[in-house]
């Protein structure tokens, strides 16, 4: 029995780490309406083309809150790089889109969009 158990607890923990590891497309997944980044994303894109910057404002603050609540299912399994990448493109969006500059938030949006597929692969 010892001998099972010694051999036993370090695969499952590989198995276990592996899991984790390979999760990320899963858990970048919505998994209710308040944090789905993608919609999000194209929703802001339409409200910035539109140049409803009002709603475009409210819609980052969700943006920014839903992509923290991503993060935190995501940081094991995710590159920290691409994790900073996409934070930047938010902050960057904020500003951008307080300005009212469209050039900027639609560069900005793209950008983001593009980093959150890649996440996960």
């Amino acid at each position: 029995m010892r001998k099972f158990m010694v051999a036993a607890i370090p695969v499952a923990a590989l198995v276990l780490f592996v899991c984790i590891m390979i999760s990320g497309s899963f858990f970048k997944k919505p998994f209710g309406k308040n944090d789905d980044v993608a919609q999000m994303i194209e929703t802001i894109m339409e409200d910035v083309n539109n140049e409803a910057w009002d709603e475009a404002v409210a819609e980052v603050d969700e943006l920014d809150s839903a992509w923290r609540k991503v993060i935190k299912r995501i940081q094991f399994s995710e590159e920290r790089d691409e994790i900073n990448f996409l934070t930047s493109n938010v902050a960057r969006l904020r500003g951008a889109v307080s300005a009212k500059d469209k050039s900027d938030a639609l560069m900005e949006l793209n950008d983001a969009y593009s980093h959150w597929k890649e996440l996960g692969k």
